[in-house]
């Protein structure tokens, strides 16, 4: 009776175990890939100045799709951020930063009451809506936000640059132990600049 090098059907079996650990890996990371795909895009922005206080308002449209609706209804929990500069513009130098804040807003879903929940990262304040794109229609809607005061600025010309970003907040416990060796999901959209009127 013939029988196989122990060794090389050892190393067999293994690479076996291996290929298939790594192609699991691989089609999980895809499916995560695609979670933020689709249109992130600042569509519009313009300020107000209401007693010296120069006012942001924007629409921004942030991707949505079944990736994104899976990852939160397994309790993780959307970062999204929108940034705000203003520059002054220099002649012979590049241009000086003035302001630069950030927006911070959570997006989770809430399974008791099955409703998703917004929380702006600074005051704690929350609404909940009962669908994803009531949800990321709010997120999508930025109005009255200060930016900057006009003490602030003085002659000269200015720059307002405004972009948009998605990315995975914390885990939970649970996933969290799973789930160690992910990179945290993040998607950037290009900035939308204007002359700031002064």
């Amino acid at each position: 009776m013939l029988r196989g090098d122990p060794t090389r059907e050892g190393l067999t079996r293994g690479g076996r175990l291996a290929t298939a650990c790594a192609i699991a890996s691989v089609s999980w990371g895809l499916g995560y890939a695609d979670a933020l795909d689709g249109v992130l895009e600042v569509r519009a922005a313009y300020v107000n100045i209401d007693k010296g206080v120069f006012l942001l308002h924007a629409r921004i449209e942030y991707p949505n799709g079944p990736a994104i609706r899976g990852a939160l209804r397994d309790g993780q929990t959307l970062t999204f951020d929108l940034d705000a500069r203003v520059d002054r513009e220099r002649r012979f130098w590049f241009s000086a930063g003035i302001v630069a804040v950030t927006l911070r807003r959570e997006l989770s879903y809430h399974a008791v009451s099955q409703r998703f929940v917004v929380r702006d990262a600074r005051s704690g304040d929350q609404e909940s809506f009962a669908t994803l794109d009531e949800a990321l229609a709010y997120l999508g809607k930025v109005e009255a936000w200060p930016i900057v005061v006009e003490p602030q600025l003085d002659n000269g010309n200015y720059t307002i640059s405004v972009r948009a970003a998605v990315r995975r907040g914390h885990l939970p416990a649970s996933l969290r132990a799973i789930l160690f060796w992910t990179n945290d999901w993040v998607r950037v959209s290009e900035w939308y600049s204007w002359v700031l009127p002064v």
